[in-house]
């Protein structure tokens, strides 16, 4: 989520995008519909469908964020002053304090500026991401939103539910003042209408062990982290999915896909990390049982700094029909040592209505070794199936890379009803990311990972959904380069038609009227009707934070790219569409064919003797 914000915030302050299309006549074969802003929030971002059209919506950048600026001192309110004095000329609209001297005064009275909450909200921000906030003294900024839209018109409004958050008080009501530091997402819906997704519990304020002055410190703590959720009543009723492992700060779950039988398939926390149990129960040596460390923090503070790396996690399903079902891990690549005590990793991502699961694990530099010794390496994740109880990796070779981390070298994001699965996979003498589907209904040894040709070789591509017909959606690269490298590399959504004689890679945007308003940078589902959720760019009036329309020096409202959630609908083709011409435009991309010399310096090693069957492609 994180990296989607920050994605979503370089393309929309800036108006410096523009369409890049071939030179193409066609007759545009989908309309755009705007799933229109959310109340209150500056971009919406498509996420998943089902085949009445209900679609999950996350948004981002809230108006009027509500900064508690009661639990700011001065030293916090001059170093807001200093920030906006430095950073000003990098963001779009924001300027320096005016009347600095009554800053910290109409603030706390409850008469902030827009231009004093974009910097004060800028500055929690800051704060919550760098080691300035290692007791969590600060308030918790988390900027998400789980919205869903159902569709019923074309003007229809993408509407919030709050999932677990509350008020600052911990009143569980959805109130106009929640706390906004939850991180919610809805996945999506089955087609009975069962929505799902993942979020976590608010931030809340607690005092802190008192001083010799008898003066406490406040102190931000949640009750759990990432939990999964569905909901049969459209966010009316939200019921929780709770891991196996709740110890030592809730434990960490999501629901990633439901099925039409209604078993749902996602992760959960199975296992705490010894280590870390071990500091939790310390009473000495700044443990979280210490009492020198109690008399400075609460121990959910210790405890909740000790989160990153607490559990183990695995894939997992259940059966949301019966009430009395327990969760069912499904199982690892690898079968590790009891003694063996590194945190290995998988995910069940989608499921369809075989009860087949994809997803995406960790594995080994060998793949023939199935209970790897403490001193094999670790060193990628794979993407994976989960089958009859077991797990497999498509048949795709396994590599052994000397760093640090463990490297992504594929995922499966998605499986039809017909056993196609889809994903993505790193070319491993680029570096570059591809998309792939693969028939997973041939036996295992004779599964292959296609790698069709995209729209040139150093362009990245992943695939997000697949219909029962065979169509893949997903995003793609479609420029080499980008002018600042602060900037990521325009991208644009896809279709491909696995069924077609000669499959080709799509770009969605060649698809629309020649004069669309919208920029189609990523295509996230596909539904039976060929209904696609995507993402869009699209000129829009800017808000300042507290959501009031920006103008200029005339009155006429200053308009900018934001970030839009949009359905793609198809034409019908007995409505004979006008064939366009949309003539030639600047293009900043590379031909197929073409290659760039400097991959040469990001492989890291030369790969031979590799199976045909395991990784094929059109290149």
């Amino acid at each position: 989520m994180k990296q989607l914000v920050k994605k979503i915030v370089v393309l929309a302050v800036t108006s410096a995008l523009s369409l890049s299309f071939f030179n193409v006549s066609h007759a545009a074969t989908y309309t755009v519909v705007n799933k229109n802003a959310a109340e209150n929030l500056g971009y919406t971002y498509g996420g998943k469908l089902n085949n009445q059209g209900n679609m999950a919506v996350i948004g981002a950048n809230t108006y009027n964020f509500p900064v508690q600026f009661s639990h700011l001192d001065s030293v916090d309110f001059s170093r807001i002053i200093k920030l906006a004095r430095d950073d000003k000329d990098y963001y779009f609209g924001l300027g320096l304090i005016e009347d600095s001297a009554n800053f910290e005064a109409r603030a706390k009275a409850g008469n902030a500026t827009a231009n004093d909450l974009a910097w004060s909200k800028l500055y929690l921000q800051k704060i919550n991401k760098s080691s300035a906030n290692p007791n969590f003294e600060y308030q918790i900024v988390a900027d998400s939103a789980a919205l869903y839209n159902l569709g019923e018109s074309a003007a229809s409004i993408s509407k919030e539910i709050c999932v677990f958050d509350t008020n600052f008080t911990g009143d569980l009501t959805c109130t106009d003042d929640k706390t906004r530091s939850t991180a919610n997402a809805i996945e999506g819906f089955n087609n009975q209408g069962i929505m799902f997704g993942t979020a976590t519990a608010p931030y809340l304020p607690i005092a802190g062990p008192a001083d010799s002055n008898g003066d406490s410190q406040t102190h931000w703590v949640r009750e759990h982290g990432q939990r999964g959720f569905y909901s049969p009543d459209f966010g009316t009723t939200i019921v929780p999915v709770p891991p196996s492992e709740t110890r030592y700060g809730g434990g960490i779950s999501a629901v990633l896909d439901i099925n039409d039988s209604g078993t749902a398939v996602g992760y959960s926390s199975y296992d705490v990390s010894s280590a870390r149990e071990a500091l939790v129960l310390n009473t000495k040596d700044n443990g979280c049982a210490d009492p020198d460390v109690l008399a400075d923090i609460p121990q959910e503070v210790c405890i909740q700094n000790l989160q990153s790396g607490m559990y183990y996690i695995q894939a997992f399903k259940v059966s949301l029909t019966d009430p009395a079902a327990e969760p069912e891990l499904l199982g690892l690549l690898v079968n590790p040592l009891a003694e063996d005590e590194r945190a290995f990793t998988s995910q069940a991502v989608a499921i369809n209505n075989n009860g087949v699961a994809v997803g995406y694990a960790h594995g080994w530099n060998n793949k023939d070794v199935t209970t790897p010794t403490a001193t094999e390496r670790m060193t990628g994740s794979y993407a994976v199936m989960f089958k009859d109880g077991n797990v497999f990796d498509f048949n795709q070779p396994h590599y052994d890379y000397r760093t640090s981390s463990v490297i992504e070298f594929s995922r499966a994001n998605d499986i039809n009803d017909a056993g196609l699965a889809v994903g993505y996979l790193l070319n491993t003498s680029t570096f570059v990311k591809k998309f792939f589907y693969v028939d997973t209904t041939v036996p295992y040894s004779d599964m292959a990972m296609i790698t069709p040709k995209d729209f040139f070789k150093s362009s990245e591509s992943i695939a997000y959904a697949v219909n029962s017909n065979g169509i893949i959606v997903g995003e793609a690269e479609i420029e080499t380069h980008n002018e600042s490298s602060d900037n990521p590399r325009r991208t644009v959504g896809f279709i491909y038609d696995t069924s077609s004689e000669v499959p080709t890679m799509t770009n969605i945007n060649s698809l629309l009227s020649c004069d669309s308003a919208y920029n189609i940078i990523k295509a996230n589902d596909i539904n039976e009707q060929g209904q696609i959720s995507a993402t869009a760019i699209v000129k829009s009036t800017a808000y300042d934070a507290l959501g009031n329309p920006v103008t200029d020096d005339s009155g006429n409202p200053v308009m900018v790219d934001v970030v839009r959630a949009v359905m793609l609908e198809p034409i019908p083709a007995n409505e004979n569409p006008v064939v366009e011409d949309c003539g030639l435009t600047d293009e900043k991309v590379e031909r197929q064919g073409a290659s760039l010399g400097w991959f040469g310096l990001l492989s890291l090693l030369t790969l031979i003797g590799l199976r045909r069957r395991a990784t094929t492609t059109s290149y």
